[in-house]
């Protein structure tokens, strides 16, 4: 998901919804489902401000000469599914390894790192806040959980929450410089001639039009493709679903939308369940976040999802 914050000005004498529904597609340059709905929903969710100020009334009746800020994702705007979310609930047996500082949790597969703009799906986020919160139940408010950064909600594996706001700049940073390793297993189809190892590099973005709502794919640095690159090695055939595959080991140099999935795609090699790029319908979508590696104030974290893919 890349969020950006989009800045509008309004010369007033009109609702907000009506104002956003007009100007927000044109600010986003982005074809998609503006809907009257989803327009409601994201103002409800707390991501408008007006004039500096937090604003969740659609109704809300702009005046004179106004700045409005937009923080607009549009993973989560327009291509929200409808749940088919597996039953999770957070226990000890979760927890890869936590600190005073930093909790890293086991994701599962179908379930989202984060509420949506509906206000009410069950979550990661919250079920590691609900978790920390009955573990210490005599503290008056919920524990604080930072969000660092996120996985799809189809694929499963390590992920990482901070437990203090004093290191999210430093841990902002290993992600924004990525100064760590990530390191993912995918599953794709076996097919003839597939190189044991081989590298991806092309500039990604979101790939526009109607029909293509959701994908992300090569685009040219000149229109806003963002550079990205991935190693893969095929570590073993596997046969997966009754189906002939190969287990390819993912290490990402960048961590941009889609990337693993988009990568494979393009040589050829889907993963198995990722219909979206091509792959054969499965149980699941078959990538997993094995191991995230870096350091932190002088101590070395090397932590490996329990999960079997």
């Amino acid at each position: 998901m890349q969020e950006s914050k989009i800045k509008l000005e309004s010369n007033g004498g009109e609702r907000l919804d009506s104002f956003l529904r007009r100007e927000l597609p044109l600010a986003a340059k982005i074809e998609g489902d503006f809907s009257n709905s989803k327009i409601r929903r994201l103002i409800m969710a707390g991501t408008i401000q007006v004039n500096g100020r937090v604003v969740n009334r659609p109704a809300f009746e702009l005046r004179g000469k106004s700045s409005i800020e937009v923080r607009f994702d549009p993973e989560r705007f327009f291509y929200e599914k409808q749940p088919d979310d597996v039953a999770f609930e957070m226990s000890d047996s979760s927890i890869l390894y936590e600190d005073e500082n930093l909790i890293f949790v086991d994701k599962p597969y179908n379930y989202p790192v984060e509420q949506t703009i509906t206000g009410n799906r069950a979550n990661l986020h919250d079920a590691v806040v609900d978790y920390l919160w009955k573990r210490n139940p005599s503290l008056r408010n919920p524990p604080y959980v930072g969000i660092m950064h996120r996985l799809d909600r189809t694929t499963s594996g390590v992920i990482l929450f901070t437990k203090t706001r004093a290191v999210n700049g430093a841990v902002s940073e290993l992600f924004q410089s990525h100064d760590l390793t990530k390191q993912y297993l995918a599953i794709v189809e076996d097919k003839k001639n597939v190189e044991k190892s081989f590298t991806v590099e092309m500039y990604m973005g979101r790939i526009t039009g109607k029909s293509r709502q959701g994908k992300w794919g090569e685009v040219p640095d000149c229109r806003g493709g963002q550079y990205s690159k991935t190693d893969f090695r095929v570590l073993k055939k596997i046969t997966v679903e009754g189906r002939p595959c190969l287990l390819i080991e993912c290490s990402l140099h960048t961590g941009r939308t889609h990337q693993i999935r988009v990568h494979l795609a393009s040589r050829g090699l889907p993963i198995l369940g990722d219909t979206l790029y091509g792959g054969t319908p499965a149980k699941r979508l078959y990538l997993h976040s094995e191991k995230l590696t870096f350091s932190l104030n002088n101590k070395q974290y090397y932590v490996e999802s329990s999960i079997k893919i």
